[in-house]
């Protein structure tokens, strides 16, 4: 249920232009890679902005229509409002939560690893530290603040919402990873160049496997949330019945 208090839709706008702002000045860069063939969006991480920005932004859009609908009687509002409510829901579900973590995880753990592999610090001299950092992990950052903070009240309860199937859902999320997966071999297929490092020193049956494990792990995500939108609302549907005993009593 969404909150009636003003701040979590403020919180949201906040958000929303955070995005806008670290998309806007990585735009403004002027760097060999932003020339080449795909230009920004060889990247996986600036498509992941695009993602969490259009994201945030139609949680915008539900909170002003909200406002706008709120006590007019007008059904036909009402409709509509239901079906931004069922786009935010489905894209939190399919594409804003499994790409935000899966982006954030795998940066960071070959960054770990070795950064040579994934960012090489020949790109230190383009990208300001402050903004690598804003973009590597607020896709993370801006789904933990709507988790904790905003009116949704745990970003999993927006599964509740969604008319997916379990099977349907894993479907819709492994056809969406697939463009990605194809979009960074055509890359390669234009230029001779891989987009990150690290597949330049793996062979070909290991590119596959990682494809393969990079579809998995989506999938797994996606069933991560639906575990814990269950638990979370067992767990809270429980406290509810447990409150309104003595009521009844």
């Amino acid at each position: 249920m969404e909150s009636g208090c003003p701040a979590p839709g403020v919180l949201r706008v906040a958000i929303l232009l955070s995005y806008c702002s670290i998309l806007c000045n990585y735009k403004a860069i002027e760097m060999p890679s932003h020339q080449t063939y795909g230009g920004s969006w060889k990247f996986l991480t600036f498509i992941d902005l695009v993602i969490q920005a259009v994201f945030f932004g139609i949680c915008v859009l539900t909170d002003l229509s909200s406002l706008l609908t709120r006590g007019s009687g007008n059904q036909e509002q009402e409709r509509q409002l239901k079906k931004l409510i069922s786009l935010r829901d489905w894209m939190l579900a399919v594409l804003a939560f499994p790409v935000g973590v899966f982006v954030v995880a795998v940066f960071w753990i070959i960054y770990a690893y070795d950064r040579e592999m994934i960012y090489p610090k020949l790109l230190d001299n383009f990208i300001p530290g402050w903004l690598n950092h804003g973009m590597d992990n607020d896709g993370r950052r801006g789904l933990e603040i709507l988790n904790h903070l905003t009116g949704f009240g745990n970003i999993f309860n927006l599964w509740s919402h969604l008319p997916l199937k379990h099977a349907a859902g894993v479907t819709e999320t492994k056809y969406l990873r697939q463009p990605m997966t194809f979009w960074v071999c055509w890359i390669h297929h234009v230029t001779g160049m891989w987009v990150y490092p690290f597949l330049e020193h793996i062979g070909p049956g290991a590119r596959i496997v990682f494809f393969g494990s990079t579809t998995i792990l989506m999938n797994f995500l996606y069933l991560l949330g639906e575990v814990l939108n269950s638990y979370i609302w067992d767990t809270q549907r429980s406290m509810e019945e447990e409150k309104e005993k003595p009521k009844l009593e």
